[in-house]
């Protein structure tokens, strides 16, 4: 029996049944438990769980006597302990279950019940993670192949995720999804990314995916994809040989270096080859100073020579004459 009770009712309500709760925040999923004390004068009455903002017109959901409502029944449990302490657990809790709540004890004319006011609401998405669909480690972004960036992992209810671009301090939505494709044809510059994930209570954004454009479209696509907490690929290898293959002004550059290396070789040899005839020696003495002694020996033979030869012709004219002037 349920009767409405004035102000004065409701304080000895309170005294006789005394609850751990009275205004419980959960989250969509989620579950609570009530513990009530009651005094020992109604240990064989009925005590009920009851929806409704007003207590006199409330609906019974469950009692200890094993009544329920059929949509309830997996979700709902109340149990007297028999010391004075009434249980009441509702499990799997949903948006709807947000009301004003009653547990009651029957009583004759008047029952005993203390309200309770649940509020149910979405869980608050937490920070998203990054990670690519197409394993980084065999640097496709290098090759211009198109990678996919996957948004995900966030905490809450009813998750929904957009990317967004930073272009000059400003965001701008790219798409709504949690997948962001990256493909050289809308690659132009370097650019900044990050994901939202949001519901109808909170919102949270991703660590940023720095894109590092180092060739265009137009040439030969090359990009680098940073992503927080994973290896950064420079695409160094794939950038010298593909200007080594494309650039005609490294092309001539490396062609013309080959004659000014091969001459510079040769005229090490040729310094070399200089430096050891100079720098030889025959017994212990450097061989350009036996070639300078001997030549000098050389020329003092040979200037001996001539000046025999020029004395004894000078003899011989003098004997010739001395020997006509006797025949005179």
């Amino acid at each position: 029996m349920r009767a409405v009770c004035n102000r004065g009712e409701a304080g000895e309500a309170t005294l006789q049944l005394h609850c751990n709760k009275r205004d419980i925040r959960a989250y969509i999923g989620g579950e609570f438990t009530i513990i009530c004390t009651y005094q020992s004068k109604f240990l064989f009455s009925k005590k009920y769980w009851c929806r409704g903002r007003f207590q006199y017109n409330c609906d019974i959901l469950l009692d200890t006597d094993g009544v329920a409502k059929p949509k309830n029944k997996n979700r709902l449990s109340i149990s007297d302990v028999q010391r004075y302490n009434i249980f009441v657990k509702v499990t799997n809790l949903q948006i709807e279950d947000s009301d004003v709540y009653w547990i009651g004890i029957e009583k004759m004319n008047a029952d005993i019940m203390t309200s309770i006011k649940v509020t149910v609401t979405l869980v608050p998405v937490s920070k998203p993670r990054l990670w690519p669909l197409t394993p980084l480690t065999d640097s496709p972004t290098c090759w211009g192949k198109p990678v996919t960036i996957r948004c995900g992992d966030a905490k809450g209810t009813n998750v929904f995720y957009a990317w967004y671009q930073n272009i000059h301090h400003k965001s701008f939505l790219l798409l709504n999804s949690s997948d962001l494709s990256l493909h050289c044809s809308i690659l132009t510059e370097d650019s900044d990314y990050y994901c939202s994930a949001s519901n109808s209570i909170s919102n949270a954004q991703s660590d940023a995916l720095s894109v590092k454009t180092l060739l265009p479209d137009d040439s030969s696509c090359i990009y680098v994809a940073n992503i927080p907490g994973q290896p950064v690929y420079d695409c160094a290898d794939r950038m010298r040989t593909t200007v080594a293959e494309t650039s005609p002004t490294t092309t001539c550059i490396e062609a013309t270096k080959i004659p000014s290396e091969i001459s510079e070789q040769s005229l090490q040899v040729n310094q070399t080859a200089m430096h050891a005839f100079f720098s030889s020696t025959w017994t212990g003495v450097p061989l350009w100073y036996e070639l300078l002694r001997w030549g000098s020996v050389t020329v003092l033979i040979i200037s001996l020579c001539i000046f025999i030869s020029c004395t004894k012709t000078r003899h011989k004219k003098h004997g010739r004459r001395r020997k006509k002037f006797n025949m005179g």
